[in-house]
């Protein structure tokens, strides 16, 4: 009864902190690993100030593999252009983490690259589907999302992109 009780404290505590990291548009508190399996705790997910791209997707998922292979073209233009950072996070489950680094080093993605397969990190920011990306600003709060993907998209998110690193706000 103890044991049940204290992990209800816990589950409570994490659920709203990171609830609560969320209403206010920062980056919630939550630890994912590296394709290393080494902790990162994603309230240290920073850029100097310039933007960052969280971009959650698996390895199952058709239209997450387009989205950041064609970002992939792109990606040295748009730090080079930004500063942006892009963040993919896969959600891939324990049955499948083990595709994850094989496909990113296959595709040559210089993103960072983390895994949720527990979806804590998902379940903080409110993800149901994937692909979802959220657009951070320099000063680390979330002030764009975006569900699904369609051919283009990628134009669109730079845009945005741009317009952050130009000291624009996004509505």
């Amino acid at each position: 009864m103890y044991l049940k009780s204290l992990l209800l404290t816990l589950f409570s505590s994490v659920f709203f902190t990171a609830m609560s990291q969320t209403e206010n548009n920062s980056i919630p508190a939550v630890d994912i690993q590296n394709l290393n399996g080494t902790t990162f705790n994603t309230s240290d997910l920073k850029n100097d100030g310039n933007p960052i791209i969280i971009n959650f997707w698996a390895t199952w998922c058709s239209p997450c593999k387009r989205e950041l292979n064609n970002i992939t073209e792109m990606y040295d233009m748009w730090v080079e252009e930004t500063g942006v950072k892009l963040v993919a996070v896969s959600i891939d489950d324990t049955r499948n983490i083990a595709k994850v680094a094989p496909y990113v080093n296959g595709k040559g993605w210089e993103y960072d690259v983390y895994l949720d397969p527990n979806g804590d990190f998902k379940r903080a920011l409110g993800v149901n589907n994937v692909p979802h990306t959220f657009l951070v600003d320099g000063n680390g709060q979330i002030v764009w999302q975006h569900n699904s993907y369609s051919e283009g998209d990628e134009y669109e998110l730079f845009e945005l992109v741009q317009k952050l690193a130009d000291g624009e706000t996004i509505e």
